[in-house]
């Protein structure tokens, strides 16, 4: 009898034992998703971001399906409710960025930088011009990531504002962008192109 009781008291504690591994297990989980919430939840907000590419507006340099890392620090404007932080990083001509649209910004499009604030774009001819304080005559912007022989149509002469940038896709006879709807607002950028992440053939690092 007092062996049986022994028995069954030590299965208890066995059970109990278990209870408490299991319950600490769980523990464990919680604690590791806190801590994936506190790491993860800020390089989403303000580090990096993926994106798919879609459509040809950026042939031949960024294609249809393609996997991009975007880089938000610094570029993109958050609000946090109880606080703004505002960009902080200058955004350069020729670099890729993607933004909200502005005609709807729960979409977002991958376009390159032609224009900076202040400055005034041309289109003309097939060609870009661009006039700012260091070349008040202008100059015809030099773009040797569009494929060769093509012209970039339109008849545009677009004043910048403080906070605007003119952006245009390389593939410029298919892309919808600043020559159509105007120029973007500094507060419309998420980020830079930093990586092409994938096809793995097409894997590429892109730095200032």
């Amino acid at each position: 009898m007092n062996y049986l009781e022994e028995k069954d008291t030590q299965n208890a504690e066995e059970k109990g034992e278990l209870y408490r591994g299991v319950g600490g297990f769980f523990v464990e989980i919680i604690k590791i998703f806190i801590l994936a919430i506190i790491v993860i939840l800020p390089i989403r907000v303000f580090l990096f971001q993926p994106f798919f590419v879609q459509g040809a507006s950026m042939e031949p340099n960024f294609k249809d399906g393609q996997y991009l890392i975007v880089n938000e620090l610094g570029y993109k404007e958050t609000d946090l409710k109880i606080a703004k932080v505002d960009s902080f990083k200058e955004i350069t001509r020729g670099e890729v960025i993607v933004f909200r649209y502005p005609l709807n910004p729960k979409q977002f499009f991958i376009k390159r930088i032609i224009g900076l604030p202040g400055e005034r774009v041309k289109v003309e001819k097939g060609s870009v011009f661009i006039y700012n304080n260091e070349n008040p005559n202008g100059f015809k912007l030099k773009e040797d990531y569009l494929t060769k022989g093509l012209v970039t149509k339109g008849d545009n002469d677009q004043p910048l504002k403080d906070n605007e940038y003119f952006v245009m896709g390389d593939n410029r006879n298919h892309s919808s962008d600043s020559r159509t709807w105007g120029p973007i607002k500094s507060s419309d950028v998420v980020g830079r192109v930093l990586l092409r992440a994938w096809p793995i053939n097409d894997v590429k690092l892109f730095v200032n």
